[in-house]
């Protein structure tokens, strides 16, 4: 390929498959009228009165004519209506003692509507190891993908593909289904009239029969409400067999931002938490996969320019200023540079991938090697990009970018997933051993 061609110091294999932007994916998303507001609750118990006055014949007609034009693209369509049904009798206060089911699933469906999560574009993947790897063999790993999914508005939301990977670097992805699900608030769980919840946390699970890479995460929080930002996972390793996968992504509120986590021992039921302390008002945080020291490590961009290590003793507050970690070096990076994702832990050290930002605000990967006891010192690091974007793949919503959060490990090669332009993700795969050997 041509990006082999520009740069033949590389040990990446760019892999043939690609995703893309589809509108065709459908959730059924809550559509409101602003009943936060005075003005907002009176116009939604009008249309609720509008609805509750007609008879019940013109009723079933009108059900009946949502029914024909939704039921076929969404899963569980009538249960979704029903559930938002309920959710608008405890917020309006609606008498529904004389409402036929009907009657009740119609007044739902008009404060649902239909929204296409990845219209727009699917960038930044993250990637870690599956909790189920029952049955794998010949050092194959099931795996679990993220997603930055961004569609109407340019509002950002969490994805999921699940796929095995081999120890050759290929890889295939499990099919979707036609019909995709947004996650659903536990039982209980409360928010407040500006959409914050009550606790900090917010808890949220997928229905039990709904299929992980049909499933996704929208902004719930008033903090999140224009996105969930390049989630970067990790499988956490808490010590005595206990592991959980933690990531933390950028809550964009559409005037502020600040670092979250989000947290899961199972993929079905997850936690969604803001990062207290300064350090948190920054985005692009990445976990390390295991204390050191006794301590929670991060990395990540505080100035807007360097790298930096950051320690705490609780994963949900970071006031650590952090020690510099890397500093632009190289051309390529010349403007600033940041991380990938957690970093790997292998023999000689912590694999850490980076991303640069040179000349006409290109982006390019690279990697670093920490020291594994004190991943402040730098060991080594490639001074040339491991990956750029050449050709077609400068093209696209944001052009001239490749940036990935995200990488995994299958034996001694390594899998990476990748955006591209900020419109599509591709893949690419090389042995740890042809990354270091680049290292200076």
């Amino acid at each position: 390929m041509d990006l082999l061609r520009e740069l033949p110091q590389t040990p990446l294999r760019i892999l043939d498959e690609r995703l893309h932007a589809d509108p065709s994916r459908v959730v059924i998303r809550p559509f409101h009228l602003g009943w936060h507001t005075a003005a907002g609750n009176a116009r939604a118990k009008v249309l609720v009165g509008d609805i509750c006055a007609l008879d019940e014949a013109a009723v079933e007609e009108e059900y009946a004519r949502v029914l024909a034009d939704f039921s076929e693209r969404h899963w569980q369509t009538e249960q979704v209506f029903e559930q938002r049904y309920k959710e608008l009798r405890a917020m309006l206060w609606i008498d529904d003692a004389a409402l036929s089911p009907t009657r009740r699933r119609l007044i739902g469906s008009y404060f649902c509507h239909e929204y296409t999560y990845a219209a727009a574009a699917l960038m930044n993947p993250s990637i870690v190891p599956h909790p189920d790897q029952s049955g794998t063999q010949g050092g194959a790993c099931r795996f679990v993908m993220s997603l930055r999914a961004v569609g109407e508005g340019h509002i950002s939301s969490i994805a999921f593909r699940e796929g095995i990977a081999h120890a050759d670097g290929s890889f295939a992805l499990w099919p979707q289904t036609a019909h995709a699900t947004a996650v659903m608030l536990d039982a209980g769980e409360q928010l407040d009239e500006n959409d914050n919840p009550l606790d900090g946390v917010v808890n949220v699970h997928r229905h039990d029969e709904a299929n992980l890479s049909n499933t996704v995460i929208f902004p719930i929080t008033e903090q999140q409400r224009n996105g969930l930002e390049d989630l970067r996972l990790t499988h956490f390793d808490h010590g005595d067999g206990q592991y959980e996968w933690i990531g933390t992504y950028t809550a964009y509120s559409g005037h502020s931002i600040r670092s979250e986590l989000l947290r899961t021992r199972d993929f079905r039921h997850f936690e969604l938490e803001p990062i207290k302390g300064h350090a948190g008002r920054n985005k692009g945080m990445a976990l390390f996969p295991e204390k050191i020291g006794g301590a929670y490590v991060m990395a990540g961009r505080q100035d807007g320019k360097n790298l930096y290590v950051l320690r705490s003793d609780r994963l949900d507050r970071w006031d650590d200023d952090g020690v510099v970690l890397m500093e632009p070096k190289y051309p390529w990076e010349f403007l600033q540079i940041g991380n990938c994702g957690s970093p790997i832990r292998i023999d000689e050290g912590w694999l850490l991938f980076t991303h640069g930002v040179g000349a006409m605000r290109k982006y390019a990967l690279g990697c670093a090697l920490l020291d594994l006891e004190d991943p402040s010192q730098v060991i080594g690091r490639t001074p040339r990009p491991v990956l750029t974007a050449v050709d077609a793949d400068r093209s696209g919503y944001v052009p001239n970018v490749v940036y990935t959060c995200g990488v995994l490990r299958v034996g001694e090669r390594l899998l990476v997933p990748y955006g591209i332009s900020d419109s599509a993700v591709g893949f690419a795969t090389a042995s740890i051993a042809d990354i270091l050997a680049l290292m200076e």
